[in-house]
């Protein structure tokens, strides 16, 4: 089984899990042993849903307004757990491939390999919650048949990301890519960049 073959099946995986009962306060029950790459495409997934969802519910018009702080703190730590992991998964490509020697014309990939990753977990929420539409009973067929069109779009893309991502793994492996990642360096949660919050002190 490739990398993204075991990606696309945990994610699958944890979609399923998560939505038996669709709570975002539901506890992860992840099968994977603890620290394996297993287990952080897992966790990875799950954050992704259980923030799919908090955004889901901070557009309720009529949600309370102290409710809808208290949301955007946990989307925001949300953020923050995610660009975490993800950097994390970075390492352990970094691990597998920052040893092999790269071919003079090597290129650079304009993302790493986990936000590629990133981007193939959210797309697996996608095609889940677009499922959902098309199988509606309470619309018209022209929403029905929008959101077919919209789900066969997204499969496509999720056929294609995952050609795209093997690629490039086999790419580093061979040395026709050079592996490169960087931290995201986000400012806004740091109390020492942050004017605002180094300015309270």
């Amino acid at each position: 089984m490739t990398f993204v073959e075991l990606s696309n099946k945990i994610f699958n995986e944890s979609v399923l899990a998560y939505h038996k009962t669709d709570n975002v306060d539901e506890p992860i029950r992840n099968p994977y042993e603890v620290k394996s790459i297993e287990y952080y495409l897992y966790l990875k997934n799950w954050i992704d849903a259980v923030q799919w969802h908090f955004e889901d519910i901070i557009r309720d018009p009529n949600i309370n307004p102290e409710e809808a702080l208290i949301l955007k703190r946990r989307i925001d730590k949300s953020n923050q757990d995610r660009t975490d992991l993800v950097e994390l998964i970075d390492s352990y490509f970094w691990d597998k491939y920052h040893s092999v020697i790269a071919k003079k014309d090597a290129a650079i990939n304009t993302e790493s390999p986990a936000w590629a990753i990133d981007r193939l977990s959210i797309l697996h929420l996608k095609i889940y919650h677009m499922q959902q539409e098309v199988n509606r009973t309470d619309v018209d067929a022209a929403h029905k048949n929008a959101c077919q069109t919209k789900l066969n779009v997204l499969l496509e893309q999720k056929t294609d990301l995952s050609t795209a991502i093997q690629q490039l793994l086999e790419a580093y492996a061979c040395g026709e890519k050079q592996m490169k990642v960087y931290k995201q360096m986000k400012m806004y949660n740091d109390p020492n960049l942050n004017p605002v919050l180094y300015g309270q002190k």
